[in-house]
Formats: C-alpha cells, structure tokens, sequence
C-alpha cells in the first residue's frame, strides 16, 4: 500500500501488503504452484545468484505468502518480512538466523512452553546453549547473563500462559549494549496493541496461527525485521550475515541487502532453503482474511478478556488472577506503558483446590471448550501444567510463571456477560 506510514494499523489491516492495479483482482490472488516458468537459463540463473527478484520454487518463496507477509511487515513496522508454517519454525528461523554452535542465547524464562522446550532442549542439542532470566530481574542481573559468545535476546510481549508483561527497552538496552539484537514474540498482542520494533526490538516474531489468523483454521508464523540493527558494526559476532556466503557465489548479505533486509534474505535463502518450513499459499490466503478484521476483533478479546478477569478476581473460589488489565496485577504498570489500549483475551487464574478442582471446573464449562488452542473466535480453556507445558518439572514451572492449578482461558468474541454466566455455573458446581 502506498504511502503506508500516513494510516492508520486499522487501515493497513485491510488494505496494507497489497495495491492492485487496474484490472487487478480486489482481493489477493492464491498463487497455487510449486514452480514458475522462465524464458532462459539466464533469467532463472540471476534468481539463484540473489541478483535479480522473483520466483522460482514454492519452498523458498510463494507471490501469496510475500504479499501477507508485507502486510505484517507494515503493521508492526518493520522493513521486511516472511512468513513460516508456524510459530515455532518462525521462532527458530529467528534465533538460528545468527547463532552456530557454539553461540548463546539469553531469553526471559516467562514464554510458551514449546519455546522453552525449544531453546533449552532441541537448540542445546545443536550446541546452542542458553541463560533463562526472569522477566522480573534488575538490570544488573540481566546484564550478569551475558556471555562473550551471547548473540541473541529472546522474550515474548505477553508470556503464554503466564500473562507476563514484557519490559521491552529494559531488554532492548541490555541487548544493544552487548551488540545484539533483541527478538520479541508478539502474538498475544498483535501489533495492533504493541509494536515492539518501536520500543527497541530488532526482530517480532508471530504465531499467527492465534489473533492473526483468528478462527483456528490455519497454522502459520511470521518474522519481521525492524531494519535499524547493525549487524555489520558487529560483524565478528555475526558470520553468517557479514562475511561471504559460498552457496549464493560469496554474497555477503549485510553488505548486498544493507540492514533494512539482510537477516530476512538470509532466512529465507538458506533457513527456507534448507528445512522448508513452509506456508502454504492458500494458508497465507486465509490468514490475510484474519487479518483484515484483526483491529476490530482484538478490541472485543480485550472486553471480554476484562470483564471475565474482573469477575474471576471478585470470586470466593478462585485463589487468585492473572491479567495486567486489573489495577492490583503484578504488570499492571507497565502493561499501561507498552499496552495502553488493552491487552489479550487470555486470562489465567488458579482454582482453589489445586489440580482436582481446575479439572473440574473445566469439565463443568458450557461454552468454553477444552483446548490446545488460545487466541481464537471461540472461547476455549487448558490446563497447562498437565499439556503444554508437562515437560516442565515444577521448579521450571513456577519461574515460567505456571502454577499447577492454573487454568489459562482465552476469551473469543461471544457475549462478554454468557461468558461470565458459563463460569460462574461451573464454578457452583466444584
């Protein structure tokens, strides 16, 4: 869309990654083909040399697939972006970008369970280790978790299922000072409610199979790159991107595609090259259908996400509340500093009873469905101790911020007041 910095996100959620021109379709167009025809060798040749722009293998890159991923790489901000097919391969094409074996990684201890698991068991395997900090710790103590071999920073906005609030600069500025980027998973926000890139984050990295997509029809993920990181001011730290790459003919990708699109050209040109973590075209056409309601969709969530929050907190049976829009939660206070407009949908919150009774008051729920699922039209509930996060013994469980009797409900787009009323009656029944 041009001139894109002149709308708002509510605009670029429609209409934003896409201008047809005359004649064009309205609507994107679902590119439904693994290959592309050329007229000569040479054409294809210049593709496979990073000189010349286009398409020529569905694996590496797909006209449907880049025309959303510019759509979210004009929400949150960034210079450019890729889509993957999902979160989890998004957050792994992000920190593999620039960490060998051999490297570090520093991340808040507050994320996603299969994050966790990712960064400390399945990264650790390919020589990768990592320092888990609290999302809460003083700056003295993130700095302390530094190593000289340090080459990522890694949090989530809003913590799934924990509900932790992010102090993006607090983090953004201990990774500058060390030269390196700070990477920050913004599903639960959605830059519709915060666009890390502008508190200092270098990469967002997104599931969208959650609010984007919205309807929990399609798995998918997404990187965006920020563009302001200097990977060639610290090119020892960074090989991969600073010095030549021997299967592309020695490009050297900070210096041929400058900052603006290095580490998305790099991620697509050997990561997407080589695992294939795919979106699929018609995937990415439905996720873009998610998108263009996701303005209007998130601010109903955050409703919701209140009232049922505020309902829960007033409860005799419920021991306590996670959700930063209550005025006593923990990250009230910088929830109102990076999310003023409102929040998530999700909300945690332990059952008096412990394990026994959060299982049974989830049996109870009418209109809530049990599910490996959040960030949906339809309300849905888990019990993350005993499934996402089960992996995890208790000591990892209480620094990820998950109780054993915690209950993670993610609020759709029903009626605020049937949700309440759903609760309640279960809660009569324990």
């Amino acid at each position: 869309m041009d001139q894109s910095s002149k709308y708002s996100i509510n605009t670029l959620c429609v209409q934003g990654g896409y201008a047809p021109g005359n004649g064009e379709p309205r609507q994107i167009p679902i590119v439904q083909s693994t290959t592309f025809k050329y007229d000569s060798s040479d054409d294809m040749g210049k593709l496979f040399d990073l000189q010349a722009s286009g398409y020529f293998y569905s694996r590496l890159q797909n006209p449907t697939c880049d025309t959303v991923a510019a759509k979210i790489t004009e929400l949150e901000g960034g210079t450019a972006g890729m889509l993957t097919g999902s979160g989890q391969a998004a957050n792994f094409f992000a920190l593999f970008n620039i960490c060998n074996a051999g490297d570090h990684i520093v991340s808040s201890s507050s994320i996603y369970g299969g994050t966790f698991n990712l960064i400390s068991v399945t990264m650790a395997k390919m020589g990768i280790t990592a320092t888990f900090v609290s999302p809460d710790c003083t700056e003295e103590e993130l700095n302390a978790a530094f190593q000289p071999n340090t080459k990522a920073v890694f949090g989530e906005t809003i913590a799934n299922p924990a509900l932790t609030v992010l102090d993006i600069e607090k983090f953004a500025n201990a990774a500058h000072a060390h030269g390196v980027p700070l990477i920050v998973d913004n599903t639960f926000a959605t830059p519709v409610n915060c666009r890390p890139i502008e508190w200092g984050a270098d990469i967002v990295t997104h599931s969208t199979t959650k609010y984007m997509d919205g309807h929990g029809a399609t798995l998918g993920g997404a990187i965006v790159d920020g563009g302001k990181f200097d990977w060639m001011a610290h090119a020892d730290k960074f090989p991969g991107l600073c010095t030549p790459d021997d299967s592309y003919h020695g490009i050297t990708y900070a210096e041929h595609f400058g900052k603006e699109g290095a580490f998305i050209t790099k991620a697509t040109a050997q990561l997407m090259r080589d695992f294939g973590c795919v979106q699929s075209p018609i995937n990415a056409y439905m996720l873009n259908l998610g998108l263009e309601s996701l303005h209007v969709r998130m601010a109903r969530h955050c409703e919701n996400g209140q009232a049922v929050a505020e309902f829960l907190a007033s409860h005799p049976k419920i021991a306590y509340v996670n959700y930063c829009g209550l005025p006593g939660d923990k990250y009230h206070a910088v929830a109102e500093k990076y999310l003023p407009n409102g929040s998530c949908g999700v909300v945690s919150f332990g059952v008096k009873g412990g394990r026994e009774a959060a299982a049974a008051f989830m049996g109870h729920l009418k209109i809530a469905a049990i599910e490996t699922h959040v960030a949906d039209a339809r309300t849905c509930c888990l019990h993350p101790a005993s499934s996402t996060h089960r992996q995890m013994n208790d000591e990892q469980l209480i620094a990820a911020g998950v109780q054993p009797d915690l209950v993670r409900m993610s609020c759709g787009l029903e009626d605020k007041n049937d949700l309440i009323h759903d609760i309640a009656q279960a809660l009569d029944q324990i």
